[in-house]
């Protein structure tokens, strides 16, 4: 995929396209503590008649290092897509997303309802089912709630900002553990997170997705009684220690119709499996 980079009124965001720039585009969300990067191996399988555009998200990649922690409630970072789209000139869309970046499509879903032709969600909470979600997170914290330790360690003042820098290799390297030391995640996608990660202010923009969560929960509350009206695929690396399968209790209640699809990997499914995720969407995104 070829980059390049937009000024908006919000900031610069940098982006990754392909496929046949007169298809229908498919908009796919990055991660923590990813960038675009990572939808390259499914973009290598995808349907070639689709345009595939991967924005780099605020505060990871190559785009905007904002420090005011409001700018990345999930909220504002489905707005920020939402308005590279729109400059864009794109309407109506299918919309993918992983973990963090699962988090904003469903933000974008919910609030553009009418453009998100199709939803495709991996290994993140969703946010219209808030019954298997606190099953889940029953079951992680009457284990010590280790699994989340990261997310902990991100919210504190200042110390990822004193921790990771200089360490960002280490850090990196870390949380993508086996899969990126035996090449199963390629190594030059590890070499570009700690690229990316090592560029000025990133511990600082990357940990704000984490203590903006305060001020996501009073909205998600309101969100829990919603449904998500357009067709959706939920794709689950079902080797998770952090989104495990019981985060997918009472998932249909949160959809007008959803499929979920379990592969045996771990959380980082579409790197890790990026032929069979790539398959399961080219089926899923066909037109009806």
């Amino acid at each position: 995929m070829k980059t390049r980079k937009i000024n908006l009124p919000r900031g610069e965001f940098n982006i990754r396209q392909g496929g046949n720039q007169n298809g229908v585009p498919v908009v796919m969300l990055h991660g923590w503590p990813e960038t675009s990067y990572c939808w390259q191996g499914v973009a290598a399988h995808l349907d070639p008649a689709l345009r595939v555009i991967a924005p780099d998200l605020r505060g990871l990649g190559d785009s905007e290092r904002t420090l005011d922690l409001k700018a990345y409630q999930k909220v504002e970072l489905a707005k920020d897509i939402i308005e590279l789209l729109d400059t864009l000139e794109i309407d109506h869309f299918f919309l993918a997303g992983h973990d963090w970046g699962g988090m904003v499509a469903q933000e974008m879903a919910l609030l553009i309802p009418q453009r998100v032709k199709r939803l495709v969600i991996m290994n993140i909470a969703v946010l219209t089912n808030p019954a298997g979600t606190l099953e889940a997170r029953k079951i992680i914290f009457s284990k010590g709630g280790i699994a989340f330790w990261y997310q902990y360690f991100q919210q504190q003042p200042k110390l990822p900002e004193a921790m990771i820098k200089g360490n960002e290799e280490v850090w990196i390297r870390y949380f993508f553990g086996k899969a990126g030391q035996d090449g199963t995640i390629p190594a030059e996608a590890i070499e570009e997170y700690i690229r990316c990660y090592s560029i000025e202010n990133t511990p600082a923009t990357a940990a704000s997705y984490y203590r903006a969560m305060r001020l996501d929960a009073p909205h998600w509350a309101e969100l829990g009684a919603e449904k998500f009206p357009m067709p959706a695929l939920y794709i689950h690396g079902n080797k998770d220690s952090v989104i495990i399968p019981e985060f997918l209790n009472h998932i249909e209640d949160g959809f007008d119709s959803v499929e979920v699809k379990s592969l045996q990997t771990g959380h980082f499914v579409q790197e890790e499996k990026p032929r069979e995720v790539a398959l399961l969407m080219n089926e899923f995104l066909k037109e009806t």
